[in-house]
């Protein structure tokens, strides 16, 4: 007994329409059945949640396809997926034209971060700084109130202007890349006519132009020695550089850190860094021995999973910005300069090269996934680099 095709619901009327007018537009016939599949399923969908057909719009195209994701369901249509569906109805007059939106802004904000955090899979800390950006921007081009479908280029690039006065060529480029992803969310969420993300300029700033900078081996050692090792929080603190300095973690994988990460027994630990991954490291003796002092010494007992915790309560996991304040105080004591945490990193990467490592060796430590990256450590290497340097013409006279 072969099965019946699924009733397409409210679309029932407008479906062999629809048909023809794909075909007309010219879609091929497998992407047409795909449509008119996508149709039927929001017309069954509409009757199941008593939506009118007069009321079809993008958001409830939208809530459509977030029930069809929560569902489980696959190759669910992106925000705009159906728009040629709500072309056609209108083309038919079953649906007026839409008046151009005016959204509250902390709607659109609000709208945006769960789109950041479902659609992209952002971490929490990228998802603040976005849509801090989104906030600022929506706020001082349209007010608490106003018409997105009105924003123009020239809006855009005078608010990068005004930004990229106060900010750093990086910060800058950060900003960049913020402002696109909400064009990107404005346009897809229907808010926008059109996508602006091309209108957006990028920053000049040319990769790979500076040298690392790195600080002698001697300051390295007494940033170590400032930290006082009878008190508990020097002797976290004194655990925390020593994995910076010796191996080179990230600040991000210091915080991360978890008790069942080290395994005492084999001699390493598994990092939790970048892109969600995990990788082993080998752990050293010295730097075991003061991991080892400060768990048995100087952290409280407590169902934390985290390594390092901190001093004030809450009893909670450090976060990664405190590995560059511990740093910037052990500076303080030693009386140098402040660095911040990465500082000590390129130096590990410095000494490692003078010593004879390779680049890949150095890439290993640093967990570059690409060497491209590590590269930029060869222009420390000053003694090479001046054995392949060809004389400058007209130098000698």
């Amino acid at each position: 007994m072969t099965g019946m095709r699924r009733k397409p619901g409210r679309m029932g009327p407008f479906i062999e329409g629809y048909r023809a007018w794909l075909a007309g537009s010219g879609y091929t016939p497998q992407t047409i059945a795909n449509m008119l599949a996508i149709a039927s399923q929001l017309g069954r969908w509409m009757d199941i949640q008593g939506v009118e057909l007069e009321e079809l719009d993008r958001a409830v195209i939208t809530e459509f396809c977030s029930a069809r994701r929560a569902a489980g369901m696959h190759c669910v249509p992106g925000p705009r997926g159906l728009d040629p569906l709500l072309g056609y109805l209108k083309h038919q007059g079953v649906l007026a034209e839409s008046a151009p939106p005016t959204v509250p802004v902390e709607v659109v904000v609000g709208r945006y971060r769960r789109w950041l955090v479902a659609d992209r899979g952002l971490a929490e800390a990228t998802v603040v700084r976005y849509v801090k950006l989104a906030r600022s921007f929506l706020r001082q081009r349209l007010g608490d109130n106003g018409r997105v479908d009105n924003l123009t280029g020239t809006d855009i690039v005078a608010f990068l202007l005004a930004e990229s006065g106060r900010l750093s060529v990086g910060s800058a480029k950060g900003r960049v890349a913020e402002l696109r992803s909400l064009l990107k969310f404005l346009y897809l969420a229907g808010l926008t006519p059109r996508s602006l993300v091309t209108v957006v300029p990028p920053v000049a700033g040319w990769r790979d132009t500076g040298i690392p900078k790195a600080i002698p081996a001697a300051d390295v050692q007494r940033l170590m020695d400032s930290c006082d090792r009878t008190d508990p929080v020097g002797i976290r603190d004194f655990a925390m550089l020593m994995l910076v300095a010796r191996l080179g973690l990230r600040s991000v994988e210091v915080a991360r850190l978890e008790l069942d990460d080290i395994d005492w027994r084999a001699g390493r630990i598994t990092l939790r860094g970048k892109a969600g991954r995990d990788e082993a490291m080998p752990l050293p003796v010295d730097v075991g021995e003061a991991l080892a002092a400060y768990l048995s010494q100087a952290r409280p007992t407590t169902r934390v999973r985290g390594v390092f915790l901190a001093c004030k309560a809450p009893m909670r996991a450090i976060g990664a910005g405190l590995v560059s304040d511990v740093t910037h105080r052990a500076c303080d004591r030693a009386g140098l300069p402040r660095v911040g945490a990465h500082r000590l990193r390129h130096t590990l990467a410095t000494q490692m090269l003078h010593r004879g490592a390779s680049m890949i060796e150095v890439s290993q430590v640093l967990r570059h996934r690409d060497l491209a990256t590590t590269a930029i450590y060869a222009k420390v290497d000053f003694d090479t680099r001046r054995i392949i340097a060809l004389p400058w013409p007209g130098a000698a006279r």
